[in-house]
């Protein structure tokens, strides 16, 4: 009698590749992947016109896509100066900024899940969001304006990796130690923000810390959203290219590199891309969890597929998720507006306890 002694896969059920040893296997795969890729796809554009038409004066989508076919250089009728103004000013930047923050988040959640092989790692695993907090405090307390919160916010999350650099030294190590490292990152930047809330002593900054502190879109501007763009764009290009190598991590370090892919440096390219881009949408927008953490879950259950259809699926549902968040953030208790944040915690909380419900009962 021969004794199979195999050892058991002990890997995470949602960070383990897809069964497609079959041909069939691999075609529903892909039709699954490609469904949810066109869903979404379809979705966004459509809940973006939705979204910039909604809010205290309501405008029909036809005319917000007239407004935008006219700055467009489309030879239609422009609307009314305000209404024109309306959308293309005050609303369009924000929805488009919405979407630009929950694609990005959602992919760097999706790769940091996959490189640490943990289930409950999101964007701000390596302290970027504490650093990007103390940055943007310390620029409010200085007295330099608004406009110089984003430099500061960025500058911070790029000390914050830096420290967490420092921590783990010249390599990465085992997911462990990284995630160990962006704990102690995060506490110490955390800490440093209280200690400079505290010392400021003016209700009015406090205030307005606090407010940036939750997350809101509510200062999106057309210089963020193509700071944004381009980090987002980016990154999902560099992220798309190790997809391979992605897939190979979930396996572990080990496989990986047996495979013929290097592990150090897959694992510094990604963390480096993922913390950079997570530093650009906290400064334009804040910290606004449960994005970069539910989205991967929610892809995952979809799809079943490897990186390559995962990354642009995640970043296509999380801009829809965060699109109509921050509508509804900023139009339920209108005319007072709530942190963006604040909803999406909200939200995300019993959703990933449904979600962690549904992993208890899954073998």
């Amino acid at each position: 009698m021969t004794t199979d002694t195999t050892a058991p896969d002990t890997t995470p059920a949602e960070n383990r590749p897809p069964d497609t040893a079959t041909a069939g296997g691999r075609r529903s795969t892909r039709f699954r992947g490609l469904l949810v890729l066109v869903c979404c796809g379809v979705l966004l554009p459509l809940s973006a016109l939705v979204a910039v038409g909604t809010g205290s004066a309501d405008i029909p989508p036809l005319d917000v896509a007239r407004t935008i076919g006219v700055h467009l250089g489309a030879p239609w009728e422009p609307l009314p100066p305000l209404r024109d103004s309306i959308v293309w000013n005050l609303r369009l930047p924000r929805v488009l900024l919405a979407a630009l923050v929950g694609a990005g988040l959602a992919v760097c959640g999706t790769v940091l899940q996959a490189v640490t092989r943990n289930p409950l790692a999101d964007p701000y695993l390596l302290g970027v969001s504490s650093g990007a907090s103390t940055g943007a405090v310390l620029v409010l307390v200085l007295g330099v304006g608004s406009l110089g919160v984003p430099v500061g916010a960025f500058a911070g999350a790029l000390a914050a990796f830096g420290c967490v650099l420092l921590l783990l030294g010249r390599s990465p190590g085992s997911s462990t130690r990284v995630v160990l490292s962006g704990v102690v990152a995060s506490q110490l930047f955390s800490a440093l923000t209280s200690l400079v809330i505290v010392r400021s002593g003016d209700a009015e900054r406090t205030r307005a810390m606090t407010f940036w502190l939750l997350g809101s879109l509510a200062s999106a501007n057309w210089v963020s959203v193509g700071v944004c763009a381009l980090a987002t764009g980016v990154g999902l290009l560099v992220c798309l290219s190790h997809a391979r190598a992605l897939d190979a991590l979930a396996f572990g370090r080990e496989t990986a590199a047996t495979l013929g892919f290097s592990p150090r440096r897959g694992e510094v390219v990604l963390y480096a891309v993922t913390a950079v881009v997570t530093g650009a949408l906290v400064a334009a927008s804040g910290a606004i969890g449960f994005v970069g953490l539910l989205v991967p879950h929610a892809v995952r259950i979809l799809t079943r597929g490897t990186h390559r259809m995962l990354l642009p699926s995640a970043a296509l549902l999380g801009a829809v998720f965060l699109v109509w968040a921050d509508t509804a953030a900023r139009t339920a208790f209108s005319p007072r507006e709530m942190p963006v944040g604040v909803l999406t915690a909200l939200i995300g909380v019993p959703a990933f306890a449904v979600l962690l419900r549904r992993r208890v009962g899954t073998p």
